[in-house]
């Protein structure tokens, strides 16, 4: 019997643009509500944490606490990379994401409905603990899901713009959390905040998870995926074996993940001290009103919302890695010019400062969702793709406002942040420097494991899957 023959890459059908559009919303959507969740703690534990569940003598020791605990929900994310990353590459990306989507918004939910410390004590910030750890382990498996179901349905020649799409979730998410923030601090007093005014974004979570479910249920499963568990269900019926997708991932390709750490590195840590630690270093440190923070960061973040995607074509055409190295050597310089335009204590000044920053931080994370998939073969990618992004969340973004408040504690001066800062960035600098250019690659190529390019596949694994089918 002659055996079929895998489709050329130009036979193969590329997907409508009205198709992959569906796609890209679907990941979009989830990835913004997700973020706004994650996020919405960050403000929160700038803002209002430390006086209702973490209540200290001294304020930035009360933040000081508050950011630990924010931190702690990066200690979760590898295991929610690894748990979601397995199952991923096992069942699909679709029900990965719905399931994740789900936790994050309930705990989310639940948090704005917690009792403080002034109700039941040591309780509060216990509670407050074990959900941040419930949100952390669902973002460890929605970033992987989410950019490879948006890269795996889309061509090679435009992955780098599509990809990026759910990539602006980050700032969507933070956009709508501290637009939702600065709005309640707008119409409400002080104390009326305290009180309840912050339950309030926590709650609206719920009605954004619904929204998001309902979205994200209409879209197909990845064609490359669905080829791909063809190909293993065709080797397995031929007696051969597979490792679980962590353990290879581990055995064969440790080169990629740490790649992946170091490209995410300076990333990581200047997206949150320029979000998070600025709201404490605006309003600690320079005492100025909460509202010129919150609406630095808002501008700042939709002109980011904009760029991400305006980076990810360009990295379609120039490379990923020209894209990525001109947001980490601009980070590196802007670290110290930012602090010292936001001790002008211009509000306008602090927004172009905040503005300018993400903007470079959008040319290192605009390419990444496609420079992270190309990395990884696509019976590992899922599991590949979150345990290099959700390590370097532990490493990097889970600490730097943490050290960023220390150094600022002890040394009360901005420089050492900026050394710091600066220091992420050059680690990004070197690791993309001396990593493998990717754009262009096929991701239905296989270069590792026991199922080969070679291996039969049924003639519907072939096929893909129309967005709105039943995966």
């Amino acid at each position: 019997m002659a055996r079929p023959q895998r489709p050329e890459r130009s036979q193969r059908p590329e997907r409508s643009p009205h198709s992959i559009r569906r796609i890209v919303a679907a990941s979009l959507v989830g990835t913004t509500i997700e973020w706004y969740d994650f996020f919405l703690y960050g403000s929160a534990a700038a803002l209002v944490f430390n006086e209702i569940f973490f209540p200290t003598a001294d304020p930035l020791t009360g933040t000081l606490i508050a950011f630990i605990t924010y931190a702690i929900g990066f200690l979760a994310r590898p295991l929610g990379g690894v748990v979601f990353g397995h199952y991923g590459d096992k069942v699909g990306r679709k029900k990965l994401l719905v399931l994740s989507l789900l936790l994050m918004g309930g705990a989310t939910f639940a948090m704005g409905l917690l009792p403080t410390y002034d109700a039941i004590g040591v309780g509060a910030p216990v509670l407050l603990t074990v959900l941040r750890l419930v949100q952390g382990f669902a973002l460890g498996g929605e970033w992987g899901g989410a950019v490879l179901i948006v890269s795996e349905h889309g061509g090679d020649k435009h992955r780098g713009f599509w990809a990026s799409w759910p990539q602006s979730g980050a700032p969507g998410g933070n956009l709508l959390a501290t637009g939702v923030l600065a709005l309640l601090a707008a119409v409400q007093s002080e104390s009326t905040f305290q009180a309840w005014g912050w339950r309030v974004p926590f709650l609206l979570s719920g009605v954004l998870v619904m929204v998001g479910l309902w979205i994200r249920l209409s879209v197909s499963e990845s064609p490359v995926f669905l080829e791909a568990q063809a190909r293993a269900e065709a080797a397995a019926a031929q007696g051969e074996k597979d490792e679980p997708p962590v353990v290879e991932v581990f055995r064969k390709s440790w080169r990629q993940v740490l790649t992946a750490i170091g490209t995410r590195f300076g990333e990581n840590i200047s997206y949150y001290i320029l979000t998070s630690f600025v709201l404490v270093y605006v309003t600690k440190h320079l005492d100025l009103p909460k509202s010129t923070a919150l609406n630095a960061v808002l501008i700042g973040s939709a002109l980011h919302f904009a760029a991400i995607p305006a980076w990810g074509a360009l990295s379609d055409r120039i490379g990923r890695r020209p894209v990525t190295l001109i947001g980490s050597v601009g980070m590196a310089l802007w670290a110290f010019a930012f602090f010292t335009l936001v001790d002008s204590e211009s509000f306008t000044v602090i927004t172009a400062a905040v503005t300018v920053g993400l903007l470079l931080h959008g040319a290192m994370y605009g390419p990444q969702a496609a420079f992270i998939s190309e990395m990884f073969d696509t019976k590992v990618r899922y599991s590949g793709a979150s345990m290099g992004s959700q390590l370097a969340s532990i490493v990097a973004g889970a600490l730097a406002p943490i050290i960023a408040v220390e150094l600022l504690k002890d040394f009360d001066s901005s420089v050492p942040v900026s050394v710091y800062l600066c220091a992420a960035a050059l680690v990004t600098t070197v690791t993309v420097a001396l990593a493998k250019e990717t754009r262009g690659r096929d991701l239905r190529h296989v270069e590792t494991g026991t199922a080969t390019a070679d291996t039969p596949l049924p003639d519907t694994a072939r096929t893909p899957v129309r967005s709105g089918e039943p995966s």
